[in-house]
This record gives structure tokens, sequence and C-alpha cells, in this order.
């Protein structure tokens, strides 16, 4: 059953979820409505053609950071110093070429628009945050989520040039604030780290979970 939400700040019970995660249809991207989602595990993800749809996946493809796998290949990147990393520099930057940068496995972008402001609004309260990678003082890869306390929820990344996206992952494990990486969707690129699905119980228990 999809639930239809209102004006309340309410979410229905993740468990009941569609199969393929589709949870709750409407509401708003109030500051307020994504952090209660994002606290119980609900994301939003929609087009310009739909109203706004939240899901909740039964499995999650997340990273824990003790278990990240560095490469040789990337090690020696990051010996290099060709790229240089910095936090919260550029975050509407980011977000904008996450929405425009294309993808084969897409049509179009997910990150409308609305979504852009939304998340810079979450940005300015300290709640969404951003990784930058910089080759030559241009901006060539990153990426931005949410934190909820020691889970960072990974909303979208992008890469210009290679290894840049894959440099801001490794660097914000190796910041020591997070117990879990939430990367969503499983992808070879994010496998090859040592990312790996949980179910949806573990990974709530995470985010209530108190350090």
């Amino acid at each position: 059953m999809i639930f239809r939400l209102d004006e309340r700040l309410i979410f229905p019970n993740p468990a009941l979820a569609e199969d393929d995660g589709l949870l709750a249809v409407g509401g708003d991207l109030s500051p307020e409505r994504l952090q209660l989602a994002y606290q119980n595990g609900i994301f939003p993800w929609y087009s310009d053609d739909t109203p706004v749809l939240w899901y909740s996946p039964h499995e999650r493809f997340v990273l824990y950071p003790e278990e990240l796998r560095i490469s040789k290949s990337m090690k020696q990147v990051m010996r290099s110093g060709q790229f240089k990393i910095t936090f919260n520099r550029n975050f509407a930057g980011v977000i904008q070429a996450c929405a425009i940068t294309e993808r084969t496995d897409q049509d179009g972008t997910w990150i409308t628009g609305d979504m852009q402001q939304a998340y810079i609004k979450l940005h300015k309260m300290g709640m969404a945050h951003s990784v930058e990678a910089w080759f030559n003082d241009e901006l060539v890869g990153g990426l931005y989520g949410i934190e909820v306390g020691t889970v960072f929820c990974g909303e979208s990344m992008f890469s210009h040039k290679s290894n840049a996206s894959k440099l801001a992952l490794i660097s914000l494990c190796q910041t020591g604030k997070y117990r879990l990486i939430d990367c969503q969707v499983h992808t070879d690129h994010l496998a090859s780290l040592g990312a790996k699905m949980i179910g949806r119980d573990e990974y709530l228990s995470m985010l209530k979970s108190v350090e």
C-alpha cells in the first residue's frame, strides 16, 4: 500500500514500503520533513513530472569506513597529490554538477530544481554536507549527503576526471566522523571500495543508535 502524505509531519512505518521501496507520495521538501524522513531511513526520489515520491528500500548498499578497500592504483593517486580535497567549500556547485552530469543508466535527473534548493537550505542549517575534489582549482568531482548522527546518507556523486569522486568518498570515510556511509544503490564502483548490502532493520538500528 502506498500512503498519501498531507501537511502533517508524519511518515508511515518504513516496513510497509512496496517491493521497490516506494512508501509514500506527496508532502513537501521542508527541512523538518526531510530531517524526519532521513531519521527514519526514508528519502525522496522523483522527477519534475511526478509528485514527491518517498522511498525506504528493503536493503541498503552501505560502506563501513573500517572496511574500506583502497587499491594500489588508488593509493598512488592519493600520494600523487594531483587532487585537492575540501569539505563544504562549494555545496551548491556539487549538487548542481550531480544534477547535470549525464549517466549511462539514467534518462534525465531526479535532482530537480526544487530538490537542489531544499538541500542547499539543509546545508545552510548544518544538516547537509559536501566533499569536493579539485584539479588545478577546478571542481572535477565530489559528493553530497545528509548527516544523521554518525551515519552519512549519501545522495549523489559526480566525477569529471577519473578517480575524483572515488577520492572524495575515501576522504569522507577517513574523517573518522561516521560509522556508516549509506550509498543507497549498488554500483560496481562502490562495491570495489568494500560497500555491501544490509537489511533495513540493521540500517535503521544504525540510525537510532547513540554512540
